[in-house]
């Protein structure tokens, strides 16, 4: 019995029509966009945050399938940018921002995912441990008890003693002053509750304004503590010694600045055991980026559909987002078309680290051991430094100092205020803005497409954590802006914290 030909037949043109799709199935399916480029002008901390906030929460739609390439431009050889360790006499310490508080909840998040150690700073950086006094250029107009004991009730008896020096030198004004600090702490704990009560700002002073922040950068440090009733002693003594150690300037600093100031002059401060700039060295790196060190971005062209970004090494990148992780103050980097942002200038603090021992002389004094290991100074242009402070003693004549100052300091000098040396370094940064009360703020979007300004919110206050949220935010932007995301408001963006006209620079 013969079979019958159509079942053959059918299959026949069956198989010719999935040969005929099968290449029509390939094109579509490779003909998704490639993956936007992300680039990125900074390694430290906001750009390393822009990073890791950027692969944490993308999240790929019809129209973004794909992960973003990420670039990152380091200008010198190593990331962290104002992180970085210094090494002396085989000891090493932190050379730029060293300390971060206990409510630092990004900074605290980073150094649990990537497996960092955390250790209390330094006894000169911590209150409850340091011997302090207050030197006005003649004499210290404060010191506190020092007893060289290390049995516990004994140190615990003179830190109540120097508690009471301190309450019955300033009163109940120590009292307002942590009042102050802490509204103004709980107040920035805002920026860390969930997506679904955060909005995603486009400039500093919606940011500012909706923790309720603003108006503390529009008076003076000095305005708010008078207006708090806090007495002119204190304010000339602990708030000006806390404010030349932590940010270099005056009370006439503006007031959200000198808050933050403050609240790094308190207890429970941390550090990284082997240098806070790990920080910014394990998110990149845990990011998949592509770093560039050496390579410095000379320009920033915006040509219409893409950014081209030139280096000094003579290469050309094109990328579709552009971030800028790093104070534009002071670099040169030429933007097509210009873009305009509120004149400034950086605070500089000259850090000079000595291993030595100080000359008691020089502050009217018998011996070393009467020096108190942090010496703060009021204000006055006839001091010429901001502080010194004990790193570590390594023996009775040889210790390591850190000494902060707006000028650099001369050997001349330093051999006037140490009795020996047997290593100096000096370090100058350009730490953080010189604030002015009212601060003005530059855009976070500098030219209205997809340039964005991390540093934007430098000027409210300058800190690792506030550099973090800073960063968050822009990236939170470029998701709603670029990336169209209509899914913001969704499980991976949410808090990991344990609680939830003026002159203008054409650039």
């Amino acid at each position: 019995m013969s079979s019958d030909p159509k079942p053959s037949f059918r299959f026949l043109v069956f198989l010719l029509l999935l040969l005929s799709v099968q290449p029509l199935i390939f094109c579509l399916s490779t003909d998704a966009p490639p993956p936007p480029t992300v680039c990125i002008v900074g390694s430290g901390i906001g750009g390393s945050s822009v990073a890791h906030f950027l692969r944490h929460y993308f999240r790929p739609t019809p129209s973004h399938p794909n992960p973003p390439n990420i670039n990152i431009f380091e200008r010198r050889s190593v990331v962290g940018g104002r992180m970085a360790t210094v090494s002396i006499g085989g000891e090493t310490f932190e050379a730029g921002a060293s300390i971060l508080h206990p409510k630092n909840y990004h900074a605290l998040n980073y150094s649990k995912l990537l497996g960092l150690k955390v250790k209390p700073p330094p006894a000169s950086e911590d209150d409850d441990s340091m011997s302090l006094g207050f030197w006005d250029g003649k004499k210290f107009v404060f010191k506190s008890l020092e007893v060289d004991s290390k049995i516990p009730w004994v140190q615990k008896i003179v830190s109540y003693f120097n508690s009471f020096q301190l309450f019955f030198r300033y009163r109940f004004s120590l009292l307002k002053m942590s009042s102050f600090v802490e509204s103004t702490v709980d107040s920035f704990l805002k920026y860390y509750e969930s997506p679904e009560r955060r909005p995603v700002f486009e400039t500093v002073d919606e940011m500012l304004k909706w923790a309720g922040l603003y108006d503390l950068t529009t008076r003076t440090l000095q305005d708010e503590l008078v207006q708090l009733k806090i007495s002119p002693l204190m304010i000339d003594e602990l708030v000006t010694v806390i404010t030349r150690i932590n940010y270099g300037q005056s009370v006439f600093i503006s007031g959200l600045a000198g808050a933050v100031s403050l609240a790094g002059s308190g207890g429970g401060l941390w550090a990284l055991e082997g240098g806070n700039y790990q920080m910014a060295a394990g998110l990149i790196k845990s990011s998949n980026v592509s770093l560039h060190l050496n390579e410095e971005i000379e320009s920033i062209s915006y040509l219409g559909e893409y950014y081209e970004l030139n280096s000094t090494n003579g290469n050309s990148y094109s990328c579709d987002v552009t971030v800028v992780a790093t104070p534009l103050d002071e670099v040169n980097i030429q933007f097509t078309p210009s873009v305009s942002i509120p004149a400034r200038k950086l605070q500089h603090t000259h850090t000079t680290f000595v291993r030595g021992i100080l000359n008691p002389a020089y502050f009217s004094l018998h011996t070393v051991s009467e020096i108190p290991e942090l010496v703060g100074t009021l204000e006055d242009p006839g001091i010429p430094f901001s502080s010194i402070s004990v790193l570590k003693q390594h023996d009775e004549n040889d210790v390591t100092y850190k000494v902060f100052s707006r000028e650099p300091m001369t050997d001349a000098l330093l051999d006037s205020i140490f009795s020996a040396r047997l290593e100096t370094v000096r370090i100058n940064w350009g730490a953080y803005p010189h604030y002015k009360a009212p601060e003005v703020f530059a855009p976070i979007i500098l030219d209205g497409q997809h340039l964005y300004y991390v540093n934007a919110f430098e000027n409210a206050a300058s800190t690792m954590e506030t550099s973090a949220v800073a960063a968050e935010n822009v990236v939170r932007l470029i998701l709603s802006r670029f990336f169209s995301e209509a899914h913001l408001h969704t499980s991976n963006l949410k808090s990991k914290s344990p609680d939830s006209d003026t002159l203008h620079t054409d650039l």
